[in-house]
């Protein structure tokens, strides 16, 4: 496991590309300026000051890197574990050779966890207390947000440090210089690859070093040769992509994003991002049900009452979909998707609602007015439930001023409709329902 000490000794003959161009220190490293550059954060991290981090990024934008050129400067052994294969066992393990080193040879540890937010709670509390007595630098990494996966007292103990994808003139970098070294790139090969298609790897790599270095690397393998030489073009590079994989993690932050991005473009009344972010999440394997859930609530809380049929167009399309199933069900969902979108918006339902449980949970469970009380025995007349309870329908438009409300909270609005779509009809008409009974219908 102590892959630092015997990094240098290691045959990179038959590694990947991208594990053959990983840099060795922070001048090779290519990216993260706002934490890299000459006295910024990690540059400035040297020997025993290196803290316990958590390194949270997009993947292929160099936390295993960092992290081991990190622990180099140092001067600290570098011990790596998956948690996704790691456990309680393989901690302990790495911990006692951390004892022993530090012991015997007073050198510290540095202990790699890779997808640290697949460490459950109980795995996550068994490092705490060898991060806490500094028997290992813990170095986290991760590509879920580490407020919402990792223990607020593991988070406490350590630094966060967020990295960004790469841009394209990063892994534009890092192509041509794989493309130029001789040592551990593919300098040695008669390669022709023009400057246009070395564009089209970096921007389809969608800001992963790691993916621009192995479509290099597999677009070499595909490309026929002429004369003793490498030719590749654009559709060799479209080969050896096959399919783009959306940056889409049903589990992850991504999909946060993602959602949001779709519900507030509908909000926003565009048909055309709406419809582009549910095709995000529909290509990237998102379950359609989730993603109509999201439609139905999203026609009562933004619409509403301003256009009462969005909602049955929302229900609608989830009913299709479950009848016809997919690819045909995505044509009942950007229908109503693009319905939802154009619709007038109000969010009447969403205001109410919580207004009348304002009143709820201020006031406690209030008397019911004896007025509009049940009565279904003698006794409970006599006692006067439903006394003096007025029939709206034995009345001129089936209206009459009535009170329904508990006695404290008599006259409060909680509905305030709004200008738009049929919600100005509903305003209009409760307006003159309050004219007729001579209620005053100003805001209160």
């Amino acid at each position: 496991m102590d892959l630092f000490r015997h990094a240098s000794k290691r045959d990179r003959t038959g590694q990947p590309l991208a594990e053959r161009m990983r840099p060795r220190e922070l001048g090779e490293f290519v990216g993260q300026a706002h934490l890299v550059g000459p006295g910024k954060i990690l540059d400035r991290l040297q020997g025993g000051a290196l803290p316990s981090l958590i390194l949270w990024g997009p993947p292929g934008t160099g936390k295993t890197t960092l992290s081991s050129i990190l622990a180099a400067r140092a001067q600290a052994r570098f011990v790596a574990l998956s948690a996704v294969q790691a456990g309680v066992k393989d901690l302990r393990d790495a911990v006692a050779q951390a004892e022993e080193a530090l012991g015997e040879r007073r050198q510290r540890t540095v202990l790699f966890l890779d997808e640290i937010h697949r460490f459950n709670k109980a795995q996550q509390d068994a490092l705490l207390p060898h991060v806490e007595a500094g028997t290992i630098t813990l170095i986290g990494a991760t590509t879920e947000n580490p407020s919402f996966e990792v223990n607020a007292a593991l988070l406490s103990r350590c630094k966060v440090v967020r990295l960004e994808a790469l841009t394209e003139a990063d892994l534009r970098l890092l192509v041509d210089r794989a493309l130029a070294d001789e040592q551990r790139g593919l300098g040695r090969r008669a390669i022709d690859c023009p400057a246009e298609v070395r564009d089209l790897i970096a921007r389809e790599a969608g800001g992963d070093a790691r993916r621009a270095l192995s479509t290099l690397e597999v677009a070499v393998e595909l490309a026929p040769e002429r004369d003793g030489r490498r030719a590749i073009d654009a559709a060799t590079v479209e080969e050896a992509l096959q399919k783009k994989t959306l940056l889409y993690d049903k589990a992850g932050e991504e999909h946060y994003n993602v959602v949001s991005a779709f519900i507030k473009s509908m909000r926003g009344s565009d048909p055309d991002a709406a419809v582009y972010w549910m095709t995000r999440m529909l290509e990237a394997g998102e379950d359609p049900m989730f993603v109509l859930r999201r439609m139905v609530i999203f026609a009562s809380e933004d619409v509403g009452n301003a256009d009462p049929r969005a909602l049955s167009v929302a229900v609608a399309a989830l009913d299709a979909v479950r009848m016809v199933g997919l690819p045909e069900g995505t044509l009942p969902m950007t229908q109503a998707a693009i319905y939802l979108a154009t619709a007038p918006k109000s969010n009447s339902v969403l205001t109410t609602y919580a207004a009348a449980r304002k009143a709820v949970t201020d006031g406690g469970a209030l008397p019911v007015p004896m007025h509009i009380r049940n009565a279904p025995t003698g006794l409970m007349k006599q006692m006067g439930y439903g006394a003096g309870y007025k029939y709206p329908h034995e009345f001129a438009g089936h209206y009459v001023a009535e009170n329904y409300l508990p006695e404290t909270i008599a006259g409060q609005r909680f509905f305030r409709p709004s200008e738009s779509g049929y919600e100005r009809e509903l305003g209009e008409r409760l307006r003159a329902w309050r004219k007729q009974a001579g209620l005053d219908d100003r805001d209160e």
